[in-house]
């Protein structure tokens, strides 16, 4: 059974930053692609960011330029650093990895951005 498990939720002030990370039972480089969406309150989960194997990444475009996605293979975790928040980011942040025998899910940090 893998495992992902996010940590680094928080509160913060617009223009803040926080680091969130995705710690995986297994070795990361057995997924295909590691990722972050997000579910706002009475919205639906959307995407955030992901990066592959070989780390290429691509981000959704309401965050391009202000969250960064890497990976740490050797602590088998995954990074998602935000910077310049804003309210409109508080959501639950999810860690989503996909592999060849399956798609698993992280049970989501609260991030909260007050203004």
């Amino acid at each position: 059974q893998v495992q992902l498990v996010e940590s680094g939720g928080g509160l913060v002030q617009a223009g803040g930053s926080l680091r969130l990370s995705c710690a995986a039972s297994r070795p990361i480089l057995l997924f295909n692609v590691m990722g972050w969406y997000r579910q706002a309150p009475g919205k639906q989960r959307e995407f955030v960011a992901r990066i592959t194997s070989t780390s290429y990444t691509n981000y959704a475009d309401s965050v391009k330029g202000r969250f960064t996605i890497s990976r740490d293979n050797a602590k088998k975790t995954v990074y998602l650093q935000m910077n310049s928040l804003k309210p409109e980011n508080t959501a639950v942040y999810y860690c989503n990895a996909a592999a060849n025998d399956g798609t698993y899910w992280g049970q989501g940090t609260q991030v909260t951005v007050s203004s």
